[in-house]
């Protein structure tokens, strides 16, 4: 097969394509303050070039023509035009400003959005720190690209445009000597652009590590302070940083090689300019205020031109950031949205599964063609040894992940036929995990229903056996959690979370190991905390005391995925098959420290 050479095209995140995309979707929204930010570009530029070029008439004046009036006029014209242009850059300083804010605010909202039609799967692949990393650096890159692009077109390239045209009405000869060096100076900058973008991306992913490590340092502190693990901790931030400080050095050494560059090339054309110009007034008869206003402009010149030089470098580096947060928004969408789908609409709430089979990877099933039926308004139990299947059970139900073959049906409609927001609507879950949201308790129960009145948070709280000790508090309702929750123990964590899917009031309830991080007293209130929750509603709980499920209506014993018995806690007793082998085995050791049935799948 015939290689054909590489096109700009092959690449969807290539400079090109991607600037293109930048101006063309986000840029172009705001044209109309684009446009009145490059109208008063123009006045600065023109200001500051008329500027030049009256100091030069104002040489004349005081050398040539020896007249104070004129000076004093001319004084005062300056000082206009710097005023105006002081207002100019003032007016579209400001309006870039409203609209990178802007452009930040709304690439932060889409990257958030994005992240919120994702699957738990899509999640457990990857670190948080990384879209954390993608949400600021990655979001403030495309401004950064934006405004560079703007400064550069209409700042740069009319400063340096407005003072070119003075040089060429002083001088055209010196302007072509001042000019000579642009050509080397851009042949020899394009060959930076390449070493840094491989640096950037290594600055990105770098300090995507080292946010990492501190975001798990700070939430695994218990963790950390009980298994002395501040040194090793702080070793890998230390040997993060050290990375990231490399890159940083080594981007600082290749991104400003360009500057002994520019200057060494610039100090040629000035001494170029010097020599030509004052032989020009010494010889030829030109003017000092000539020559004075020429240089002004050749020197104001070399600042924009500077940047224009580097233009490229520059924005390569920003390119990066800018691609690292598109990637995410442009990939395709791993939960689909599914709003068109029928709503769930509940009669009995019957649950069934029907030779449901699933792996998280292939060839390492997880479920094996499981079936069992909860009942409406009863208690369906699954117990066994870790690993079995028990909680995907529950996130298959959930459908944080689809089944592989099968079916689940509630009241005759298959799951994966009706919308999740309401299969998700008329589930309440309770997890072993309880996540509290970094807010109030009232607020953390009525995130359960955002409609629900001050009575009905205090009512959902007293049934969930959790008002007596949120009013022990000095803020009662109004008490902050903490990070995670950290401010309440196990048990009031717990019952708040029961509290939060009572208010919700949800016909199916999934109790996934609900009590087996409480000790005794705790498990005492929060079981009577999720009697209430369960009563008269279809529930599934996974037990890991099996104290705890003794009454409930159906018990399945799960192992590899499979259901290997089922029956009443009474009959499973009498059969001593698998069950009453695992109730044995706990009620041997009667302390809350005895044998347990860790059930993590």
């Amino acid at each position: 097969m015939a290689n054909f050479p590489k096109r700009i095209t092959d690449d969807p995140y290539g400079a090109a394509i991607l600037i293109r995309r930048l101006v063309m979707e986000q840029g172009v929204i705001y044209w109309r303050r684009y446009l009145t930010a490059f109208a008063l570009m123009a006045v600065a530029a023109g200001a500051t070039a008329a500027a030049t070029y009256v100091l030069g008439q104002v040489i004349n004046q005081a050398y040539v023509d020896k007249n104070v009036t004129g000076i004093a006029i001319l004084s005062g014209v300056t000082v206009l035009l710097l005023f105006i242009k002081g207002v100019a850059t003032y007016g579209h300083t400001v309006i870039l400003s409203q609209i990178s804010n802007a452009i930040l605010a709304n690439n932060q909202r889409r990257l958030f959005a994005k992240l919120m039609s994702e699957s738990i799967a899509f999640f457990s692949e990857r670190h948080s720190s990384e879209f954390l990393a993608r949400l600021t650096a990655g979001a403030k890159s495309i401004t950064d690209v934006l405004n560079m692009l703007v400064n550069a077109i209409g700042r740069d390239f009319l400063m340096l445009v407005a003072m070119i045209c003075v040089m060429v009405m002083q001088d055209p000869i010196l302007t072509f000597i001042g000019l000579v060096v642009v050509p080397p100076a851009m042949l020899m900058l394009r060959k930076l652009v390449k070493r840094i973008k491989g640096l950037a991306y290594h600055q990105f992913t770098g300090t995507a590590d080292i946010l990492e490590t501190m975001q798990e340092s700070l939430q695994g502190i218990r963790t950390v302070k009980a298994f002395t693990l501040e040194d090793t901790m702080q070793r890998r931030i230390d040997e993060n940083i050290a990375i990231v400080e490399r890159n940083a050095n080594k981007m600082a050494r290749v991104s400003n090689r360009s500057n002994p560059l520019m200057e060494t090339l610039g100090g040629f054309a000035v001494a170029g300019c010097l020599l030509y110009g004052g032989y020009s007034v010494v010889a030829l008869g030109a003017t000092p205020g000539q020559f004075f206003s020429f240089m002004t402009a050749f020197l104001m010149a070399t600042e924009p031109a500077k940047r224009l030089a580097r233009l490229n470098i520059d924005l390569n580096s920003q390119l990066v950031g800018a691609r690292m947060l598109l990637e995410v928004v442009d990939s395709p969408a791993s939960e689909f949205a599914d709003d068109d789908k029928p709503a769930l609409k509940l009669t009995d709430a019957r649950i069934q599964l029907k030779d449901v089979s699933f792996a998280y990877r292939p060839n390492e099933v997880v479920l094996n063609r499981m079936s069992f039926v909860a009942e409406p308004g009863k208690v369906t139990a699954l117990v066994g040894p870790s690993g079995g299947g028990k909680s995907t059970v529950l996130a298959l139900l959930l459908r944080f992940y689809e089944a592989s073959e099968g079916d689940i049906v509630i009241d005759g409609q298959s799951i994966s036929k009706i919308s999740r927001r309401s299969l998700r609507g008329q589930t309440a879950y309770v997890g072993q995990d309880v996540y509290l949201f970094r807010d109030t308790i009232r607020a953390n129960i009525a995130f359960g229903r955002a409609s629900a009145s001050e009575a009905e948070i205090v009512e959902a709280a007293k049934a969930a056996c959790a008002h007596d000790f949120i009013m022990s508090f000095p803020l009662g309702y109004d008490t902050p959690v903490g990070e995670h929750g950290t401010q309440l123990s196990g048990g009031q964590r717990q019952r708040i979370a029961v509290a939060r899917a009572l208010l919700k009031s949800a016909p199916i309830i999934l109790l996934d190991e609900a009590t087996a991080a409480l000790d005794s007293e705790s498990e005492k209130q929060v079981q009577e905390a999720i009697e209430h929750l369960c009563q008269n509603r279809t529930t599934i709980v996974i037990a890991h005391r099996l104290h705890t499920i003794m009454h409930a209506d159906t018990i399945l014993v799960v192992e590899a995925g499979e259901i290997v018995e089922r029956g009443r806690h009474d009959e499973l007793l009498r059969r001593g098959g698998r069950y009453a082998s695992f109730f044995r085995l706990q009620q041997r050791d009667t302390s809350a420290e005895g044998p347990k049935l860790v059930a993590t799948s």
